[in-house]
């Protein structure tokens, strides 16, 4: 069980964005954008998810997980509110989110699928949160050059995915889940995402005018595909999901916290699970 805390992130998000907001680099721009263009509506899903896991538990349960579901609903929220006017300043910009979309009318047509695999899929999704936390804090230099606020609201974003990286696979595992479908949900999960977001980031910079360079596709070789890179050098990770003896806080996330404790002048509680 974690103590979680809502927070409020204290940067002014009012302020334009420039397109390359990323340290002037058009690839790593056009991925962190579509990673915020998927946030609003995927973090209302994983809300609308654990929530409705949490009522489907027997009350004894209920009363074992009330707490952390509402600091996780809690920390989704503010997430989804913060990626939300940073989209809107996206979108001032001209970029359009697809993926946005693509992924409510998925979810909208998935509506019918029993409640512990929407929670299954939101606890592989969240694993998948949690390895991007982790390389991020083991990797600042995929920020390099932004601004201090906007690196501060990535670094406080992935610290909350850290700490609340376990939640929604407890009410599954409470729920009864099985390890069939925990593991298959992950692949299709990974797979959903990973063309989601390939579509988007690929938009992006066609609107960006930087699809057909070579420094661009340079910067993405280097920041997904290098042998420390974001998907090459977190399979070990990933893939340590499917062991049937896994559970999400056997990850490291003593950077994520140490983080938390270093820069608490960018944040006021607001909130603790009771």
């Amino acid at each position: 069980m974690s103590d979680l805390v809502v927070r409020k992130i204290l940067i002014d998000m009012a302020a334009p964005i420039k397109a390359r907001w990323n340290g002037g680099d058009a690839f790593r721009s056009a991925f962190f954008n579509a990673l915020s263009m998927s946030f609003p509506v995927g973090e209302q899903y994983f809300m609308d998810s654990v929530r409705a896991g949490l009522k489907a538990l027997p009350p004894d349960q209920q009363a074992r997980f009330a707490a952390e579901v509402q600091g996780f609903v809690g920390q989704e929220a503010t997430h989804r509110r913060i990626h939300a006017l940073f989209n809107g300043h996206l979108e001032t910009l001209g970029f359009d989110n697809a993926l946005e979309r693509r992924a409510r009318k998925r979810i909208e047509g998935n509506v019918q699928i029993n409640v512990r695999n929407h929670v299954g899929a939101t606890a592989a999704t969240e694993h998948l949160t949690a390895i991007f936390a982790d390389w991020m804090f083991h990797h600042p230099e995929a920020l390099a050059g932004a601004e201090p606020r906007l690196q501060t609201l990535w670094m406080w974003h992935a610290a909350e995915e850290a700490e609340h990286c376990s939640t929604a696979f407890d009410v599954y595992k409470a729920l009864g889940g099985n390890e069939y479908w925990r593991v298959r949900l992950l692949r299709l999960v990974t797979w959903t995402f990973a063309m989601d977001m390939a579509r988007q980031t690929v938009r992006n910079l066609w609107h960006d005018g930087s699809l057909f360079r070579w420094s661009t596709w340079r910067s993405a070789a280097t920041l997904l595909f290098a042998r420390d890179g974001m998907i090459r050098g977190n399979y070990r990770m990933w893939a340590a999901y499917q062991s049937p003896n896994f559970h999400p806080r056997q990850q490291d996330t003593s950077r994520s916290v140490r983080w938390l404790q270093d820069n608490q002048d960018r944040f006021s509680v607001v909130g603790r699970a009771t």
